[in-house]
């Protein structure tokens, strides 16, 4: 559950601050007026996410076992590359995001009608899109249907209320610091989705290995007990795992976790500027606008 929150909370705080950075951008330019399509967006973007979560719930169950486990590995390695391509592009795009979204509202505003629905449609839709996968993986792992959910969306309602709170400057969080931790423990997230994924793949005779096991600890962890359970909704890690779960693990979270902390390493300005924290420069939405963009950097 708290690996659900983790992702809801981070997935929804992005979308938050692009919804806040385009409507303080539109209000900062006297184009309040086209707020309510790049709202029409966000609300197309939210129901799309909606039918791909429940589609995933409830469109596999008539087929076969072996159809709903290839079908399952397939998109939990899926889910686990979508999140690793999300980490790694927000730490490469963060500091011009503020910039590419204005230019996006400034060419779609001009264009047609649906031009700003497009935007915030595309915008959101991304890392609804992305919840939704991931939420399901975790609920495949876990077994459970309800907790994930629960979790999910704890986070994201958490994500809409630190939202307001920063845009309106009641609180201050350096967000690059925020998104550099979270990125850390999504790796850790990924590489259990994709290990279960392998299981998946193994259970349908897809993948060889099912019977070769790298360890079991069922004894001392028991399935169904506290620990066991903890480790398995946070860090998909279940009891016994087989040598080739074990190895797809290692050979993704070693790798991806260098290239992480190395994206991620700060490097020395020739000039040292403060970077303020969301919400010292106003209350008002333009001015969390230039906020939002300042710490994204």
């Amino acid at each position: 559950m708290i690996g659900n929150y983790l992702i809801g909370l981070r997935e929804g705080l992005e979308a938050v601050l692009i919804v806040v950075l385009l409507i303080a951008y539109l209000g900062k330019t006297n184009r309040r007026h086209l707020i309510p399509r790049v709202m029409a967006g966000v609300a197309v973007a939210v129901a799309v996410s909606l039918g791909l979560g429940a589609l995933l719930t409830f469109g596999p169950r008539g087929l076969t076992f072996q159809a709903q486990e290839i079908i399952g590995g397939s998109l939990s390695i899926l889910a686990a590359g979508l999140v690793t391509w999300m980490i790694f592009w927000m730490a490469k795009t963060s500091k011009t995001l503020n910039k590419d979204l204005q230019q996006q509202v400034d060419k779609a505003a001009d264009g047609s009608a649906w031009g700003l629905v497009i935007v915030g449609a595309l915008s959101v839709g991304r890392e609804g899109l992305e919840t939704a996968l991931f939420i399901w993986a975790a609920a495949r792992t876990s077994g459970e249907t309800w907790q994930p959910l629960l979790g999910a969306g704890l986070g994201i309602a958490t994500a809409v209320l630190l939202g307001v709170l920063l845009s309106r400057g009641i609180v201050k969080i350096q967000l690059s610091k925020f998104f550099s931790a979270t990125g850390v423990l999504l790796v850790i997230v990924a590489a259990g989705v994709l290990a279960y994924g392998v299981h998946d793949l193994q259970e349908a005779a897809v993948l060889p290995g099912l019977r070769t096991l790298a360890f079991d600890f069922s004894e001392q962890l028991p399935p169904s007990g506290v620990a066991a359970t903890l480790l398995q909704g946070i860090f998909n890690f279940t009891p016994a795992m087989t040598v080739l779960q074990v190895s797809a693990w290692a050979a993704y979270i070693v790798p991806v976790m260098f290239l992480y902390l190395r994206a991620i390493r700060p490097h020395a300005p020739s000039i040292a500027v403060r970077q303020p924290a969301i919400g010292e420069t106003g209350s008002a939405v333009a001015k969390g606008e230039k906020a939002a963009g300042e710490q994204l950097s």
